[in-house]
């Protein structure tokens, strides 16, 4: 999990990683998690999703990848449709096909918001490590991008 983490806050310009903990605005369920977003500014981006996360639990709407057990956690990312079918098959909003969303190393759709073209892997290994950075890249970079285009309409 630190190599993905470090992955993003290391290598990514721009790379706003939040790891909340005791005594921030977080509520505790999100405590030890990890969010991804694009920030240069360093700064909490207001209405705007992570474009990556790490689950290190199950969330109550979020149990499939049953990851409470000690030493399992999920990288979920956000891709695009053409990603989103060249790693699963599939259209994100037409997904049909049963998956053990409890399996590692292994690119699925996410067991919630597939549909809306999120993967994830729990606990990424030696299959799945370097698809799950180049991942993170290209949402990283997606991400920049949104920003420029917000950023250049409000100007």
């Amino acid at each position: 999990m630190e190599q993905i983490i470090a992955a993003v806050r290391d290598e990514l310009d721009g790379a706003l990683v939040l790891v909340p903990g005791p005594g921030g605005d977080f509520p505790e369920l999100a405590w030890g998690d990890a969010f991804f977003y694009y920030s240069p500014g360093g700064r909490m981006p207001e209405n705007v999703q992570p474009y990556g996360t790490v689950v290190t639990k199950n969330y109550p709407d979020d149990t499939a990848s049953d990851l409470d057990p000690p030493g399992r956690w999920r990288v979920n990312v956000r891709v695009d449709r053409a990603t989103f079918r060249e790693l699963t098959g599939e259209e994100p909003r037409s997904i049909t096909r049963p998956r053990d969303h409890a399996a590692v190393d292994r690119v699925m759709p996410h067991p919630v918001y597939g549909a809306l073209g999120w993967i994830c892997v729990v606990n990424p290994g030696e299959r799945t490590t370097d698809t799950v950075v180049r991942l993170l890249r290209v949402a990283h970079e997606a991400a920049r991008a949104r920003f420029v285009r917000r950023d250049e309409s409000t100007a």
